[in-house]
């Protein structure tokens, strides 16, 4: 009689850096394995208050809950020590952050030992393709561990995306009145369901100010939907005051309401419902290229603009043709000719406006040009097999 083979199990470390980005690929990739591979996911996270904005079933006193499925761990420092019993067979160092020593003296104690990958952030630089699952041997123990990267061709890792992801998506874009009552739940009016909707989620950094002057102006109504805290100074400075969640005012043409942070799921549905989705980081990002609607990143800024040069190997590669894209996406993140906040936004964004049919005709060939590839979660335990 055959016997069922054992559960694979996998934990990920995760340091939380970028609020919400780092947090929100580690939970959606700890979910997707758990659910549609049967995988016993452990996640240990340093910042479960960061982690509780994104997924309110969080305890954020608890050091150790399951939420969904997955056992999460609250991740205390680099002291402490384990055994090898405490270890899994794959162990996932997220955006190179260093385990525990102890936690790797485990790993080496381990028989047999662990699938051990750094997941990288996703970038469309040549380069990736060439350092993706490469090895490399720790200098003391006998463990290896090796480098996976997500991307945008069949040599990388590919992008996070959930089986039924685009059938939901699908169901929700095709019935209006799913999209109206959505948003109703969110506080809008009729007047802002009816309007152009733009969701905004960036760094402080962004020129928020010059492009709601320019909304203003617009022949139409805008509404744009800001989760509370993000371009804090900007909304401040728009509504005349600080805004919180359901705070909603007009100058012009242009209505900013502030949102409360919701779970994954709702955010997904917010870029579904909305005209045009201004994102940040790496989670937002990815979610964007699989809402089907035209979008503008903003990168995380890094040390001597190393940010630009990775925002315009993206541009490269995503808006050929596309110039007035690029060239918002270019001075949005201040990599474009002269100082962000002094560009002529209403020129940069009547520009975008008239462009906005080929971008969103460009959302289309693109996720299916993505499809193509995979997604990570299917990918990374197929490259953990073959290691093991």
């Amino acid at each position: 009689m055959s016997l069922n083979p054992p559960q694979t199990t996998l934990t990920i470390f995760c340091k939380v850096v970028d609020n919400y980005g780092d947090i929100g690929i580690c939970w959606r990739l700890a979910r997707q394995l758990r659910h549609e591979h049967g995988v016993a996911v452990t996640l240990w996270v340093d910042d479960l208050q960061s982690f509780r904005r994104i997924c309110p079933e969080v305890d954020t006193e608890a050091a150790l809950q399951e939420v969904q499925g997955v056992r999460v761990r609250h991740w205390l420092g680099q002291d402490g020590s384990y055994t090898p019993a405490e270890v899994d067979d794959i162990v996932i160092e997220f955006f190179g952050c260093d385990l525990p020593p102890g936690y790797v003296e485990a790993m080496a104690q381990r028989s047999p030992r662990p699938v051990w990958l750094n997941y990288e952030g996703l970038s469309a630089e040549e380069w990736v393709e060439g350092c993706h699952r490469l090895p490399s041997m720790h200098p003391r123990l006998k463990l290896t561990k090796h480098f996976f990267f997500p991307g945008f061709t069949n040599k990388t890792g590919g992008l996070l995306r959930e089986r039924a992801l685009g059938a939901e998506r699908g169901a929700f874009q095709s019935e209006p009145g799913r999209a109206h009552a959505f948003l109703r739940g969110l506080g809008l009016g009729k007047s802002e369901i009816e309007a152009f909707k733009v969701s905004l989620f960036c760094y402080p950094f962004a020129p928020v100010e010059a492009l709601f002057q320019a909304w203003e102006k617009h022949a139409g109504p805008i509404a744009c939907l800001v989760p509370e805290g993000v371009a804090a100074d900007a909304v401040a400075a728009f509504f005349g005051r600080p805004a919180a969640a359901g705070d909603c005012a007009t100058r012009g043409a242009l209505t900013v309401r502030v949102l409360p942070f919701v779970a994954q799921p709702d955010y997904d549905r917010l870029l579904w419902a909305c005209d045009l989705n201004f994102v940040r980081g790496e989670d937002s990002w990815v979610r964007a290229q699989w809402a089907n609607r035209p979008f503008v990143w903003h990168i995380y800024l890094q040390d001597e603009n190393l940010h630009h040069k990775k925002l315009r190997a993206f541009l490269d590669v995503y808006a050929e043709g596309l110039d007035s894209l690029r060239d918002v996406s270019l001075h949005w993140n201040g990599a474009g000719p002269g100082l962000a906040g002094e560009q002529d936004w209403q020129a940069l964004w009547l520009a975008l406006q008239a462009e906005l049919p080929a971008i969103a005709e460009r959302a289309g060939t693109w996720e299916a040009r993505m499809q193509e590839n995979g997604d990570v979660a299917s990918n990374l335990l197929g490259f953990a097999a073959s290691l093991r």
